[in-house]
């Protein structure tokens, strides 16, 4: 059997084109996501095996043009010139042709081979219009395939395209030639002339889209050229005369009339094979847009949509969550009656499993938020709750598309302080960085899960729903505060792109969710297995010998009446040794040098060691108190870590905990977000953010906790 043949392809195309759907029909659950190299932008891979090809599928950031301002956008045309993919796929959404064919053209005058993708074809087909899809792959010489990524229709017509296009088997396939008139074409050959005699200093760039650019200003082509070789300076030099040249034959600048020579090229060939009708797919969009973005209805139907989403994480995760806590309770008991005593046996019950178990409860309620959370976003929902909160931001003399790394910070701050790279400014950048940790990340929720189950029961999404809503309203009164003191200038206007509503498919979503479950249960196996192992062990040494005899002996004595009254006592005498050799212990002491600083807050001096471990993870929270009050109720089982918390004997009450969950909220995040911020803003900018949000977390659980015993709900 003949092994298979390689073929690279790279996804390209707008945001909102249904290029992500596209990957995933293509890919399935295939699929790496990481960083490309030197940049944050997000890269996705996936390979699979088609007609006897091997297909690796490269995902570029969604740009609409291939110039150089954008991280988004150097990164695609870097990957295209570089690396160069067999076949590039340029994934179109049918209804906006004339808006998704200008990076057509731009891919065409790269000279790719190309595949147009008309996505999104069946909403394109419900409008009523006609389009000559042979008529257009003649005019751009490139095969055109209508899909429906999220159906997954179509899927295969595309793959088979792309193998005949690699195999060279596509009729009329040609690098159209672009003409933007005669004032520009003329010098644009004779730059194209010297530049093919002069290859080695443009590198892997097409002669005659490097000439374009060089008209166009791009600053990385100009700088290729910028050295004093006598070939450079004459290049440079006619490059500057063809310049002069357009602009006093146009009266306009070269990029403006290249711009709209490649909109002239894309509304002739329009009109040549599109016949529209007065039929419109964004109708019912707008028709929601005006209840959904209303500025009365849009926030409290937001809001709404919010509560009823933390509603669902606690109601439909509940009797999973339930299944795994008594799972993890039966492997606990199980493993302390199979294995003999030892320091070994309290590793793997108290240590492993009390503090990774803890946590993992959690699992089906943060699958539950993802779940909602993508269905959110690919039904269109997402881009709307984005577009009102940029009237917020703009309000508050924020930048509007700082919106963008706010929300990704609901995922995760470390991506989302990442992210702010996208921003123009460096005013922006250091401002949307300081503010991104106090959105609430997904790390922080198995907290809130554990405290608002253990006291506010059916309240308890409720209870969540104020928690991040608190984040968001710390976040705007802040960055208000910031812009008014720290950064005076004003922001950049920004306009934000609305794609049409949706309806969501089942692969999409279960894709959506896992790939963002997957990382919470790496972390089970890696910062959180880590953790609680060094966690026990602070728990555990050192050894207070004399006190633990102590118990023994009278626990001895009692166990020789052998009678019912004594028992109770012997497991009070249990849970008190087991107390006091953790209060001896390393942590415990810890926790004593804390606790003058958390008592005002309300919190046990396990709450401020918990706190402290949660630099490292905010998950290593839970794990932290998993580990702590992981204390046996009698020989046969063990109590639960909410048990533990509701006992009347640790003090904590309902108001406490509230108040602990709005430090968790609004304190440093974890080390790895700390080490981001560093990177993004410099080590001053760091320190200030580690103090504020500090000093923020403390402050407002402090007014939290006294005030609340104040009006009597202590």
């Amino acid at each position: 059997m003949a092994a298979p043949k390689n073929l690279r392809i790279a996804l390209a195309g707008n945001p909102n084109s249904g290029k992500t759907s596209i990957f995933n029909s293509m890919t399935g659950a295939r699929q790496q996501v990481g960083n490309w190299p030197g940049v944050t932008v997000e890269k996705k891979t996936g390979s699979f095996t088609y007609n006897g090809y091997e297909i690796e599928v490269v995902d570029l950031p969604g740009t609409y043009s291939l110039t150089a301002y954008s991280v988004e956008e150097r990164v695609a045309r870097a990957y295209l010139v570089e690396e160069k993919p067999d076949v590039v796929i340029h994934v179109v959404d049918s209804g906006n042709l004339a808006r998704n064919l200008y990076l057509t053209v731009q891919l065409l005058e790269l000279g790719v081979d190309l595949v147009v993708d008309l996505n999104m074809w069946d909403e394109f087909a419900a409008c009523g219009s006609e389009l000559d899809r042979d008529r257009l792959a003649t005019l751009i010489g490139a095969p055109v395939v209508p899909t429906v990524g999220h159906r997954e229709i179509g899927i295969d017509d595309l793959l088979d395209a792309t193998i005949r296009l690699f195999e060279e088997r596509v009729k009329g396939h040609r690098h159209v030639p672009i003409s933007y008139g005669s004032h520009v074409d003329d010098v644009l050959n004779e730059l194209t002339d010297l530049l093919e005699g002069s290859q080695e200093l443009i590198g892997s760039y097409p002669p005659r889209w490097a000439a374009i650019k060089l008209l166009e200003g791009d600053i990385e082509i100009t700088k290729l050229l910028s050295s004093d070789d006598d070939r450079a300076r004459r290049i440079r030099e006619a490059a500057e005369r063809a310049a002069r040249h357009i602009e006093v034959a146009t009266k306009s600048d070269p990029e403006k009339v290249i711009s709209e020579g490649r909109y002239g090229y894309i509304e002739g060939a329009l009109k040549e094979v599109l016949t529209e009708e007065t039929a419109d797919r964004m109708e019912l969009s707008r028709r929601l847009d005006r209840v959904f973005t209303n500025r009365y209805l849009g926030y409290p139907i937001f809001l709404a949509f919010v509560w009823i989403l933390f509603q669902l994480t606690f109601r439909v995760g509940a009797y999973p969550m339930e299944w795994i806590e008594t799972f993890v309770g039966w492997l606990s008991t199980t493993l302390a009656a199979v294995l003999p005593e030892s320091m070994l046996s309290s590793l793997i019950v108290d240590g492993v499993i009390g503090g990774v178990g803890s946590v993992i409860v959690f699992l089906p309620n943060i699958m539950t938020l993802f779940l909602a959370i993508a269905f959110l976003e690919d039904s269109g929902y997402m881009a709307r709750a984005a577009f009102l909160m940029d009237r917020v931001m703009h309000a508050l003399g924020l930048h509007g598309k700082s919106f963008i790394p706010l929300l990704v910070g609901f995922g995760c701050s470390v991506p989302a302080i990442m992210a702010t790279r996208t921003l123009e400014s460096k005013r922006d950048r250091t401002l949307t960085t300081l503010i991104v940790p106090l959105m609430s990340c997904s790390a922080r929720l198995p907290v809130y899960l554990l405290i608002a189950g253990t006291f506010f029961a059916e309240r308890a999404g409720t209870v969540v729903f104020v928690v991040y809503v608190t984040g968001i309203v710390a976040a705007i009164l802040v960055g208000r505060l910031f812009s008014k003191t720290l950064f005076r200038s004003a922001p950049a206007p920004f306009v934000m792109e609305l794609p049409p509503y949706r309806l969501p498919t089942a692969k999409g979503l279960a894709i959506h969710t896992w790939e963002r479950s997957k990382i919470y249960l790496q972390k089970m196996g890696g910062v959180i297995l880590v953790a609680s192992i060094i966690l026990w062990f602070l728990g555990a040494f050192p050894q207070n010998t004399a006190l633990t005899e102590e118990y023994e002996a009278e626990m001895d004595a009692l166990r020789a009446v052998g009678t019912e009254e004594v028992l109770g006592r012997i497991q009070e005498l249990e849970i008190e040794a087991e107390a006091a050799q953790i209060e001896s212990s390393y942590i415990g002491r810890a926790g004593k040098a804390v606790y003058p600083v958390v008592r005002p807050l309300g919190f046990t001096w396990e709450m401020g060691v918990s706190l402290v471990t949660g630099f490292v993870a905010k998950e290593v929270v839970v794990s932290t108190l998993g580990v702590l009050y992981h204390t046996r109720v009698d020989g046969e089982s063990e109590r639960s870590l909410s048990d533990a918390l509701r006992d009347p004997a640790r003090g904590i009450t309902p108001l406490a905990g509230f108040a602990f969950m709005i430090f968790v909220l609004l304190y440093t995040p974890c080390v790895v977000a700390v080490v981001a911020v560093k990177r993004e803003v410099g080590t001053g900018w760091m320190l200030f953010s580690v103090f504020y949000q500090l000093v923020l977390a403390w402050l407002v659980s402090f007014g939290v906790y006294q005030i609340g015993q104040l009006v009597g709900l202590g």
